[in-house]
């Protein structure tokens, strides 16, 4: 076994950061533990080295370590998680240690946190449906199996409660595969993470989910290490037992704060507000290991959730996520205030690879035709709603004013559900049909006049016997009054 080396040679304290010089053999992103004069032991990893001396980031923070008297231990290898199938079910901590008074896991391995690139040609093109029940995702800007879709939330908004929602709905369809979640949770408050916890053991869905909880008074540097557990547990479910992972992490906004303050005390030169220069590269070596491998069963899709700050989609967290993910679920304020919920702002959200998961055979042949056609005579009630407020109502033509009342009712039926209503993709593709029936069939120029003839009759009958029980009652009330 290999002798651990210790020193006792610490010259410098800043922040959460410790100087240790004239080490030997010292190696990036390895780990040590400090022995304070007391005998507690505290956990750090190194963050730089520079011939003979290391820069270490302490994980409890730096806080009553003397310098003279602290014995810093190179333990020689990198953070490790250590996996097995009893992850499912179990809520850990930020740095992977029992958060639920359960049992210390036993591992059948011990996987480095950082994990490995996937190699760009192993990758399998996502193409297969995950059905979250949310139907302003199914419906209109579906989840795909090893893709990245991000949330883009704002303060106050229900994130949590949509979050919560996907871990307990999504499912994969069709096929006997395992489906598990993976949720972490960077930088939140107690009651926010007590709140995943109790939805999750309340509803079962807890039995295939694991958590990486970091509260808001935890320390920054372990806001850092959390995605990574959080992943490295996803790629082996995903890749050594064959499941099918929906890693949900929330709040990315909270783990780039944590980026900046570390980098604020390394006395980097800033970036873009602040930020790092790295940002970008550093997101990408947590939103990059999503994906499919050619030749393995199983999958790893991501749902990072930020907060953008006052509302900005040009911020740098939001904006360079954009840049590597594959479109997103953007919150709309607007329609929180009318308690619309989940209040998803359909115009600017986007699946960029909605058309590679839908379809006869995945979900349904008039899926893509039927989101087209929702999407238009939406904004097209949007633009009437927007011209009314300027010109006034009666300004507008009979066809703005249908748009309009359609805007108005798909928001309240189509945006509009619990959340712990857990709606089919058929039962979303047919209130689609329903409220597209209101517009006669040459109006639908989006779909094709075959999947008009073949959905929407059982649609317009629905409608018909109400149209006539209201002609027939004018009908007596003008035979009445003659």
């Amino acid at each position: 076994m290999r002798s651990l080396k210790e020193y006792q040679t610490v010259t410098n304290i800043s922040g959460p950061l410790m100087m240790v010089e004239m080490v030997d053999e010292a190696k990036y992103a390895h780990i040590v533990d400090i022995e304070l004069a007391d005998g507690s032991i505290r956990h750090g990893q190194i963050l730089q080295v520079e011939r003979d001396k290391a820069l270490v980031q302490v994980f409890e923070g730096t806080s009553g370590i003397d310098v003279e008297r602290a014995t810093v231990r190179f333990l020689g290898r990198p953070l490790e998680l250590g996996v097995s199938r009893d992850l499912l079910g179990r809520v850990f901590s930020g740095l992977g240690a029992p958060k639920d008074d359960g049992p210390a896991i036993i591992p059948d391995k011990r996987l480095d946190i950082n994990g490995r690139p996937i190699n760009p040609f192993a990758r399998d093109y996502p193409n297969e449906f995950i059905q979250t029940g949310i139907s302003t995702i199914d419906g209109l800007n579906p989840l795909v199996r090893g893709q990245k879709l991000p949330i883009f939330s704002g303060a106050g908004l229900p994130h949590d409660k949509i979050t919560a929602q996907l871990a307990r709905q999504a499912a994969v369809l069709g096929k006997e595969e395992e489906f598990a979640v993976v949720f972490a949770a960077m930088g939140i408050t107690f009651e926010a993470a007590q709140f995943f916890i109790d939805d999750l053991q309340q509803t079962g869905a807890i039995e295939r989910a694991v958590m990486f909880v970091n509260l808001a008074n935890d320390p920054a540097i372990e806001r850092i290490a959390t995605p990574r557990f959080a992943l490295t547990a996803a790629e082996y479910l995903a890749f050594d037992l064959d499941m099918h992972v929906l890693v949900i992490l929330n709040d990315m906004t909270n783990y780039c704060e944590a980026l900046r303050e570390i980098s604020a005390a390394r006395k980097e030169v800033p970036g873009r507000r602040g930020y790092p220069g790295y940002l970008y590269t550093d997101l990408a070596t947590v939103y990059e290991r999503a994906g499919r491998i050619k030749g393995k069963t199983g999958s790893i899709t991501m749902v990072p959730v930020l907060t953008m700050p006052e509302d900005d989609k040009t911020h740098p967290v939001p904006d360079l996520t954009g840049y590597i993910t594959e479109g997103q679920i953007i919150l709309s304020r607007s329609l929180h205030r009318k308690a619309i919920a989940p209040p998803v702002d359909v115009l600017p959200s986007l699946s960029r690879l909605k058309d590679k998961g839908i379809g006869e055979g995945k979900t349904r042949e008039d899926h893509a035709d039927l989101y087209n056609q929702l999407y238009a005579a939406y904004a097209h009630g949007k633009e009437a709603q927007e011209l009314a407020t300027i010109m006034g109502e009666a300004a507008l033509s009979d066809e703005d004013r249908k748009y309009m009342a359609f805007a108005d009712r798909f928001e309240v039926r189509y945006i509009g559900q619990d959340y712990y209503e857990n709606r089919t993709v058929e039962q979303t593709l047919d209130l689609g049909w329903e409220l597209l029936s209101m517009f006669e069939n040459v109006e639908l120029k989006r779909i094709d006049v075959k999947l008009i003839e073949k959905y929407m009759p059982r649609f317009r009958s629905k409608k018909e016997p109400q149209v006539d029980e209201q002609n027939t009652a004018d009908a007596g009330t003008a035979e009445g009054t003659e």
